[in-house]
Order: structure tokens, then sequence, then C-alpha cells
């Protein structure tokens, strides 16, 4: 019988999204790409529990995770049944619609059809009566936004979900969203998009202080860049490594240039000087600001997470830090 670390709540960081009554860990714990049916159960169960005595006390799931799609959000009920059920109202459990689940036409994009029946069957998935946080995955442009935002509405008074989230939305239709979902005075908390050292769209878009101004908060995914930022790609790349995997669509080997690996060496001087890896500055690069409400990881391996984890203690960067970083990267 699984018992929790009692300390757990000591060995994290919490930060407020936004002017809500939520606090989200600096580290969220996404089950994106390592959780598929090739994936070992009991390996992901030891991870995941190993989160949770931690303090990560987010977990971060798709109708499409897998693959195939759901299975991840399987894995995941099974170990909510078997292990985490009785600290239920100790976790923020996240679940996402938006992409294509399945074929046919009610399987994909924003419709009011598609979101409710994609949360139901969710919901069996993991083995749940609500999520804490549903989020729309994309934008869709072939669908009425005030549709989508009345569907997310309903969604919340069902008791389905206690907030709304957003995700891969840009500064002109994260404005119009908001606009419609504060005057259905739905609780949207949080926009989830992408950033990490080599991606700055977030910083170019002025996301941090545009969902600041609307009283919520940003949790980012990729921070690793699918793991070119980290120290498996400055050498000889391991035969594990993700651009190897056939399940691997955002990461291939052509992506890994010589030029990717000479920043990569001038990155990890930077690291070591700070005591870290590249992949733990990589983490708290992204975290540095305190408007970034937490950063996602998902790992495939306990020493990973073991690695992700001793983050917390080194958030902050000098200027020259900063400087040096964007010398190398522009």
């Amino acid at each position: 019988m699984y018992v929790p670390n009692k300390d757990r709540y000591q060995k994290m960081i919490y930060r407020r999204l936004g002017n809500s009554g939520l606090k989200l860990p600096v580290l969220s714990f996404g089950l994106w790409q390592n959780f598929g049916i090739d994936n070992d159960y009991n390996k992901a169960r030891e991870m995941i529990l190993k989160a949770f005595d931690n303090g990560i006390t987010h977990f971060d799931l798709a109708n499409n995770y897998g693959p195939p799609p759901g299975h991840a959000e399987e894995l995941f009920g099974k170990i909510m049944k078997n292990d985490l059920s009785p600290y239920r109202d100790e976790l923020i459990i996240s679940t996402k619609a938006g992409y294509k689940m399945l074929d046919g036409p009610y399987q994909d994009g924003g419709s009011r059809k598609y979101l409710i029946s994609s949360l139901d069957q969710s919901l069996k998935r993991l083995n749940l009566s609500y999520v804490d946080i549903f989020y729309h995955h994309r934008y869709d442009p072939e669908t009425n936004l005030y549709e989508t935002m009345l569907a997310l509405r309903d969604i919340v008074l069902s008791g389905k979900a206690l907030y709304i989230g957003l995700s891969n939305y840009n500064p002109k239709e994260l404005k119009e969203a908001e606009k419609i979902l504060k005057e259905l005075k739905v609780p949207f908390v949080i926009l989830q998009n992408s950033y990490s050292m080599l991606n700055r769209k977030l910083e170019e878009d002025d996301i941090l202080n545009l969902q600041n101004s609307f009283g919520g908060g940003v949790i980012c995914y990729s921070a690793l860049s699918q793991g070119m930022l980290t120290n498996k790609y400055i050498g000889k790349i391991p035969k594990d490594a993700r651009v190897y995997k056939k399940s691997s669509f955002w990461l291939k080997e052509d992506d890994i240039t010589d030029e990717l690996k000479d920043k990569l060496k001038q990155l990890d001087k930077i690291a070591q000087k700070r005591n870290q890896s590249i992949a733990q500055m990589a983490l708290s690069w992204v975290l540095r600001n305190p408007l970034m409400t937490s950063s996602l990881i998902s790992t495939s391996k306990i020493s990973q997470l073991e690695e992700n984890l001793k983050v917390i203690d080194k958030l902050n960067f000098t200027s020259g830090e900063l400087k040096e970083i964007d010398n190398i990267l522009k």
C-alpha cells in the first residue's frame, strides 16, 4: 500500500495562478510522450508516485496523449485507482481536448459536441468524477469561439471541471476568448503554451503580462525543447535518445545539427558554473520570472525526475548569465 512522504510539501515551491485561489508547484508532471502503450506500467507508476512524494501535486494530461490516444489517461487512471485515490483532494489533475482524438467528424476542434463528449470519456479513463482544470487544447478557426467558450462554461457548471484553461492560443485569440469567458463568468485561470530558451514566441507575444492582466497564470511546456536542451546531444547521441524513437514526431535526428551542438557546449559551460546540467538550467530559465507559474516536466527515467527536482534550489540568474545565454542563442 502506497503511503506518500509526509514532508512532500516542504520539498516544493508553489506559485499562485494569477489572482485565483489556486496554487501550482513550479514543476508540474506532464504525461505527454512517455506514457504510451509501449511504456512499462511499473516504471510509470514509480515516477508518478516519486513526483508526488516530492511535492508535485499537478499532473497534466490530454485526451490524445499516448500513443495510442487515450492510453496516458488510462495509465494514470489505474495509478489513481490503485494508489492516489485517498489523496484526490491534494491533487490538481488537468486534461484537454482540441486536437484530433480519433477518426470521424466529432473528434477534433472546438465544437460543443467534441469538448463535452471528450471530457466524459476522459473522466472514465481517469477513474475520476471531475478534473481540476479542463483545457481547450487549441484555437479552432472552424468553430465559432462563443460556442467553444460556452461549452467550457457549461462543463464547469456541470461540476466536471473546477477551472478552465486554454492552450496554444496566440494573443489575438486569447483576448477574444478571455472577453467571452469574462462575460460568461467562467473561472479561466491558466494558459499553457510552449516556451524555452530556443523558442521565445511567448516572450515576443508578451504572453506573461497579458495573461497577468487577465488575472491568470501561465504554465509552459517543452522547456527542454523536446530534449534538445540536455547534455545528451553534446557528443555521441545515446541509443535510447528521443530522436531514435518511432513515436517521436517533434524531434528528429536531423534536428541535432553541428550548430546546435556548438551552442550546447557553450551553454554547458554556464550551467557547470551554476552547478547545473543544461536541462536544469533550461528549466530554471523558464521559471526565472515569477509570472511563470509552473513548467511541465515529462521524464522517462527516475534519474531524470530526480535531476529536474533539484531545479527549485536555483531558480535565479545574474544579469551577466542571462546576457551570456542570449548572446549564445541569438
